[in-house]
């Protein structure tokens, strides 16, 4: 049996947990029961807002067989474009279709994260699994086999394993590693502004926003917004993020009256906002438990930075992996090997997806040299307009990012252990 904790107060990660219960955790074995503990009454259907789903993770889901499924719910946005924070001048265009596909075997889709649930859920229960809700792990004690799980519903269950995906504030973090606290706080804060198509519509200086589907980025001197359309067109998602936590709309207003007229426009037309704190956990710590029977993904280890849209898509890499090498599980002694390797396979991976992410930030907040001033920004602008620092222009970075094959690589390595063994 395997168990996966997750908790749905976090960002994101009944999604990436939901991933998980689909397609691994022993997915062969007849002995297989796989279990989900969540801590809220019930699913969300509504919470959050979008989720980009890159190819690295759209090839992924597709060979899981639910990518049709996906894409009945999601958008596959044309480009990629930067903008002149000025006034929307667009700096750079990357063109996605049909480029991601035919160079990487998958498209880039947007989803409301409530639909992206909805679909690895029904997967999940179609598979087997039982996700029982309103019962939180209260304790998880490793030292006895097989692990013993206590929680708030008086129901003690005994696993083989447990993966710990419950999110950034992981409690099972804690019991793995020496603090549960993530382990940066960044000055950034995120700053959800969700409108309506029909609000959109309605003021002809925005209409253009949604004549096609493309993922906007305005950057600006230490703040970049980003935005797309959800649900058909139906709403449009705007992410405003910067250096300072603004906890009401006339805050907003006044920070960014510099900013093109058009997201000035939309932050009149706004009714509310949902903000948070950016906080990451680095990962340099353990993922795994002493005994070797218990472990961390996700965001519970590796909580990316918001700027290069992989946060949910290296958590289900992280599935990817578990899937390839419990695939290949002979007896529940080789447990502690195969989450041993799955850390050894994924942290240099996440860690360098980490640090690109804050490289892309420092370009999307012009934050590259000097001080903040007009002359500086002219500069930054003027480099930015001959595309030299798009990082999604750069084929290298697309290739290293989207082309890696994380399941041939699992795969491979499980080959020559049980070659070896």
């Amino acid at each position: 049996m395997a168990f996966i904790q997750y908790d749905t107060n976090g960002i994101s990660q009944p999604p990436r947990a939901s991933a998980y219960l689909c397609r691994f955790c022993l997915p062969n074995s007849s002995q297989a029961a796989q279990l989900s503990e969540v801590q809220a009454p019930a699913l969300p259907l509504v919470a959050g807002a979008g989720i980009q789903i890159p190819p690295n993770s759209a090839r992924i889901l597709s060979s899981w067989g639910l990518l049709d499924a996906i894409r009945a719910y999601s958008i596959e946005p044309e480009g990629l474009i930067l903008r002149d924070y000025r006034d929307g001048a667009v700096l750079s265009d990357s063109k996605l279709v049909p480029g991601m596909k035919e160079a990487y075997g998958a498209p880039w889709l947007l989803i409301h994260r409530a639909d992206f649930y909805r679909v690895l859920a029904e997967e999940a229960e179609r598979l087997g699994v039982k996700i029982r809700l309103g019962c939180a792990v209260t304790q998880i004690n490793c030292s006895c086999a097989p692990i013993l799980v206590s929680t708030s519903a008086v129901l003690d269950v005994q696993v083989d394993v447990v993966l710990g995906a419950d999110g950034l504030h992981s409690k099972c973090r804690g019991m793995i590693q020496e603090s549960s606290e993530p382990q940066l706080m960044t000055k950034d804060s995120v700053h959800r502004i969700m409108i309506t198509g029909n609000a959109i519509r309605a003021h002809s200086e925005l209409e253009d926003l949604l004549k096609s589907p493309v993922t906007n980025t305005w950057m600006g001197p230490g703040a970049h917004v980003a935005g797309y359309p959800l649900k058909g067109s139906s709403t449009y998602n705007f992410v405003f993020i910067c250096d300072i936590l603004l906890n009401r709309l006339g805050d907003m207003r006044n920070h960014f009256k510099d900013w093109d007229p058009r997201l000035r426009l939309v932050l009149e037309v706004a009714h509310d906002i949902q903000q948070w704190p950016v906080t990451v956990s680095l990962g340099k710590e353990r993922w795994v438990h002493a005994v070797g029977n218990f472990s961390l993904l996700g965001d519970a280890c590796h909580a990316m930075f918001p700027y290069l849209a992989q946060g949910a898509a290296q958590a289900v890499e992280d599935g990817a992996v578990l899937g390839a090498l419990f695939g290949n599980i002979r007896q529940k002694t080789d447990i502690r090997d195969i989450l041993l390797m799955y850390e050894k396979i994924r942290r240099p991976r996440t860690t360098r997806v980490m640090e690109l992410s804050i490289e892309n930030g420092q370009i999307f907040h012009m934050l590259e040299c000097g001080e903040r001033n007009e002359k500086h920004e002219q500069h930054e602008i003027a480099r930015l307009s001959g595309s030299s620092l798009d990082t999604w222009a750069d084929p290298g970075f697309r290739d290293w990012l989207f082309g890696y094959d994380v399941v041939k690589e699992a795969e491979e390595i499980a080959r020559r252990l049980r070659s070896s063994a």
